[in-house]
C-alpha cells in the first residue's frame, strides 16, 4: 500500500508515529512523510492526484496538518482517523456538545473568550477546571478555587487563548489524582494510570491496569459516537462514577503492549476498509463555533485534564 503521513514538527523525534511508519517501511509498504509547519507543500496536486491509498494524522491541536487532512476528505481520500471525527474532538467545547448529546459522562462545561466571563458560573460549581478549547497535552489546564482567581495576577501562563480563542470551563471533581488514560487500537481497548497534571506532587507509577467494565463500555461508546479507530479517551473515577475529561485522537498509546506493531497494523486495516463517521457528525461542516453548554440537572461533574 501507498500511505501519507502528515506530522507535526512537535513529533518530529516521537516514536509515535516514527517508530509505525518505520514498521510500515519494513513490511513493504511506500510511506510518504509530509511536515505541515517546515515544508512546501504543492497541495493542489498533492491531494488532488489521489496517488495514496490514506492519509495519516498526527498533529498538535490547531496545527495545520488537519487543514491538510480535511483537504484529502473533501476530494474523497481516506483519511486516519476520519478527518470528521478528527475535528470533532479537536475542539473541546465541540466535543463536550457532541459527547452529551449521546448521553456520555462528560462534564458541565462553559466556554468564553477569557477567564474573566467564568465568573459568572454560580459560586457553588467552584473550583473550575479552566483550560483552552484547543489545547493539548496538559497545556495551560489550572485549577481555579474561587471567582477571584479568575483574573488574579500573574495567573497561569498561557491561560488566556492566542489568536481569538476560546476557553472552556467544568467543575472539578474530586479524584485520588490518577487519571485513567484507555486506548483503542485495532478494536482493542488498553487501560493504564497515570498522574493526573493537576496533581503534580502525587507519586503515579504509570502502568497498565484492569481495564473496568464500565469504563470499557464507555470508552467504547466514544468510539461510536465520534467515529473514532484509533483514540484514547481521558477517566476520572470521581464519587458519582468514571467521568470522560478528554478525548484524542492518534495518542501516544504507551503501555500498549506491540503498540507499534498494533497500531501498524490498524492503520493498514483501516486504509483498506475505510472508517465510518456517524451521521451527526457527516453532517456538520468541517469548520465549527465552540459553544456554550448550559448547566443541566443534578450534581455538576468536573475534570482534571
Amino acid at each position: 500500500m501507498k500511505l501519507c503521513f502528515l506530522v507535526e514538527e512537535q513529533y518530529r523525534h516521537d516514536g509515535m508515529p516514527l517508530d509505525v511508519i518505520r514498521q510500515l517501511t519494513a513490511w513493504g509498504h511506500q510511506v510518504d512523510v509530509l511536515w505541515p509547519g517546515r515544508s512546501l507543500i504543492r497541495i493542489s496536486e498533492a491531494i488532488q492526484a489521489g496517488s495514496h491509498d490514506a492519509w495519516v494524522l498526527k498533529t498538535v491541536s490547531g496545527g495545520p496538518g488537519l487543514t491538510l487532512l480535511e483537504a484529502a476528505a473533501s476530494v474523497g481520500l481516506t483519511t486516519v482517523n476520519d478527518a470528521r471525527a478528527i475535528r470533532g474532538v479537536r475542539d473541546k467545547a465541540l466535543a463536550a456538545v457532541i459527547a452529551r448529546s449521546h448521553g456520555l459522562p462528560v462534564p458541565v462545561t462553559y466556554a468564553a473568550s477569557g477567564a474573566a466571563e467564568f465568573a459568572a458560573i454560580p459560586e457553588s460549581e467552584f473550583p473550575l477546571v479552566v483550560k483552552p478549547a484547543d489545547g493539548s497535552s496538559g497545556r495551560a489546564v489550572r485549577i481555579v478555587a474561587t471567582p477571584d482567581g479568575l483574573t488574579a495576577p500573574g495567573g497561569h501562563p498561557g491561560a488566556e487563548p492566542a489568536g481569538g480563542g476560546m476557553l472552556i470551563a467544568q467543575p472539578y471533581v474530586r479524584n485520588s489524582g490518577t487519571d485513567l488514560k484507555v486506548y483503542c487500537v485495532g478494536g482493542e481497548l488498553y487501560a493504564t494510570e497515570r498522574r493526573s497534571p493537576l496533581h503534580p506532587g502525587r507519586a503515579v507509577l504509570e502502568r497498565r491496569v484492569p481495564l473496568p467494565a464500565e469504563v470499557a463500555r464507555i470508552t467504547s461508546e466514544v468510539g461510536t459516537a465520534f467515529g473514532l479507530d484509533l483514540y484514547g479517551v481521558d477517566i476520572v473515577l470521581g464519587p458519582d462514577g468514571p467521568v470522560v475529561v478528554d478525548i484524542n485522537d492518534f495518542p501516544s498509546f504507551r503501555q500498549v503492549p506491540d503498540a507499534v506493531a498494533r497500531v501498524a497494523g490498524a492503520v493498514l486495516h483501516l486504509a483498506r476498509t475505510g472508517a465510518g463517521v456517524p451521521d451527526t457528525l457527516a453532517r456538520a461542516p468541517l469548520t465549527s463555533t465552540p459553544v456554550l453548554v448550559p448547566a443541566g440537572t443534578g450534581a455538576p461533574v468536573g475534570s482534571t485534564r
